[in-house]
């Protein structure tokens, strides 16, 4: 063992030490082996930075912005509301139809992608269910790796593997080559992780910033809002047809505040914001907020000729994604204390309407509109989202405290739902076919998306989670320095030293053994193309086929789920899981061993020796 490859070993293992200690984070972590390579002239600068440029990079980087793209249009909300309405309130078929989702779309375009897009779909569902995220995100990436056992085309160590055979005079794997034994290990997989997941249930690092955050239901128990809204249509009879608002005088005659108007546009209904001169039509639905008695409210329907109907959830809860709230407070400076809401005739200035007011911790009853405010007071503020957001600039009189957790679902872009649609569908379409490659089929998508408004710039390059890349980034060297230091050849001669004579069994074993341990350090990419050749001599000097040793390594490649930085899949939901190091230790190798049973006990059965 010469000096350098010593260096190399001493490096590797600071850092795992580093990333399972959890004291510095992995992605400074990451840029100190950078560092540490080019220092010690183990590689260059430009070797030590190759991960920059690296396709796979660019490719994470840009499913990012396609996953951000289908949150902003609303295209990921769906689907969450559609796994919701598939799961109802169990969280087991969530899982369930989660894993089967991703696996199956992850085998037939990348599993890295289809994790990143099903990333903020897992937040909001589990967000939404009330569960911790900690459980459903292992299951995710569990998911986007097993996916690569689907299909030839899952991932690109099948395509290695395939070629290494070709090249060598065999015939390749078919298309679905791989598939019996991947769906065995679905199965085997979603059974663990319903299993599994309550390891991970108790952790004191769960999503706590989440539990932190306030949800409507917070708010409407904090304002007293419980049982104050109404949802009425306008019949076409009705004398406010054509009336203006503030002409109406409806929070004077029956205190009645509009927050909303839901109107029909081009065959689906709309939410269009309300504002003093807004003008009403018949069928338009009104979100009323009217803290009068029901006889009142019965007056009112009578006399206006308004007809009462089902609304979803406390308080305009059910219409979160439409109708927003924010608490915002009176700052010293500001000039409203000692007048009223209607002598500062917020409604017309803003667009917002206030429906609450805390003093003092406690909520004021009775009308708000002739309430003197005064400094320390908290307005509750109902409306349209986007008005909320122009709020937060405006900071002379008041400052927006919070966003409630309902904000993560709106989808500012709704309108260009039909055009992410679309550029997802090519973008898969593309990466379906050997002429394009997958980075560039995900750029195309970005590009386009941008062009049909789905995202702003700014919006796109936030979106994307730098912290992972740059862990995946500095990872990277790792492969190039044990290839040129002559680690990973000194391991792979001693395999048939070891395994040569114990029969092909205890071959096949070692190889998966060796591969999954490799795949620790290096990607699984990387420990494909080292180890094709590999199985391939070993049958050879064995005097057996190939194709059982060739598709353990194909299996082991895809089976990292031993640690977050053996797989990019893994990277990604750690920060979001809010996972430890240790996390998957305790839940991969225990998965890993039963992927090698699978592997070893299948694999001759399907691919005779």
């Amino acid at each position: 063992m010469n000096a350098q490859l010593m260096w190399v070993l001493i490096l590797l293992a600071a850092a795992v030490y580093l990333f399972a200690s959890n004291k510095i984070r992995m992605d400074v972590v990451a840029l100190l082996v950078i560092v540490a390579f080019v220092f010690s002239g183990t590689l260059t600068v430009t070797e030590a930075l190759a991960g920059f440029s690296d396709a796979n990079v660019i490719l994470i980087a840009a499913l990012f912005v396609v996953g951000h793209g289908l949150v902003r249009t609303g295209v990921a909300y769906q689907v969450g509301e559609w796994l919701m309405r598939a799961a109802g309130n169990s969280e087991t078929r969530m899982l369930v139809l989660l894993m089967l989702a991703v696996a199956g779309l992850g085998a037939f375009m990348s599993s890295t992608g289809v994790v990143a897009i099903f990333i903020p779909v897992v937040i909001s569902v589990a967000d939404r269910m009330q569960t911790s995220v900690t459980r459903l995100m292992m299951p995710l990436s569990f998911a986007g790796l097993i996916s690569g056992m689907m299909t030839l085309v899952a991932t690109p160590p099948n395509m290695v593997v395939n070629s290494e055979l070709l090249r060598a005079g065999f015939a390749g794997f078919g298309f679905f080559g791989v598939t019996p034994i991947g769906l065995v290990v679905l199965v085997s997989g979603i059974g663990y992780m319903l299993v599994a997941r309550r390891w991970l249930a108790n952790e004191p690092n769960q999503r706590k910033e989440n539990w932190r955050r306030r949800t409507f239901l917070d708010l409407i128990r904090d304002y007293q809002l419980s049982g104050r809204a109404r949802r009425m249509a306008i019949r076409p009879g009705s004398p406010l047809v054509g009336q203006t608002l503030d002409g109406l005088h409806l929070r004077a005659r029956y205190g009645a505040n509009v927050i909303g108007i839901e109107r029909w546009r081009k065959f689906r209904r709309v939410m269009i914001s309300v504002t003093s001169n807004t003008e009403l039509k018949a069928r338009d639905v009104l979100l009323i907020d009217m803290s009068a008695a029901e006889m009142t409210v019965r007056q009112f329907c009578a006399e206006q000729q308004l007809e009462p109907l089902v609304l979803r959830g406390e308080y305009f809860s059910g219409q979160s994604r439409d109708v927003g709230m924010a608490e915002v407070s009176l700052i010293p400076d500001s000039e409203l204390p000692g007048k009223t809401l209607r002598q500062v005739m917020f409604r017309s200035q803003y667009g917002l309407n206030v429906v609450g007011i805390r003093r003092q911790g406690q909520a004021i009853a009775g009308k708000l509109v002739d309430e003197e405010l005064m400094i320390g007071d908290m307005l509750l503020v109902a409306g349209d989202w986007k008005l909320i957001r122009q709020l937060q600039q405006k900071t002379y009189d008041f400052i927006v405290l919070n966003l409630p957790a309902e904000v993560d679902d709106v989808a500012p872009a709704v309108s260009q739902a039909p055009h992410a649609l679309f550029c997802l569908a090519l973008m898969v379409a593309l990466m379906l076919t050997d002429g394009i490659p997958n980075v560039l089929a995900a750029l195309i998508a970005c590009l386009l998306m941008g062009k049909f408004r789905c995202f702003t710039a700014e919006s796109a390059y936030k979106s994307i989670h730098w912290p992972s890349l740059i862990l995946i980034v500095g990872m990277m060297p790792f492969a190039l320095a044990l290839q040129r230091t002559g680690g990973v050849e000194l391991v792979v001669r001693g395999l048939m030293d070891i395994s040569g004579g114990q029969g092909p069994r205890v071959m096949l074993l070692s190889l998966f053994v060796l591969c999954a341990v490799i795949g620790l350090f290096i990607s699984n990419t990387a420990t494909a193309v080292l180890m094709a050749p590999i199985a391939i001599a070993a049958a050879h000097e064995m005097g057996l086929s190939p194709y059982p040793f060739i598709m353990a390594v194909a299996l082991a490649a895809s089976a990292a789920f031993m640690t977050p930085v053996s797989s990019p899949v893994n990277t990604l939901v750690m920060v979001p899981g809010n996972y430890r190091f240790a996390d998957f230790l305790r839940i991969g190798v225990p998965f890993t061993l039963w992927v090698m049973l699978v592997s070893v006990v299948l694999v001759p059965l399907i691919y005779p020796f």
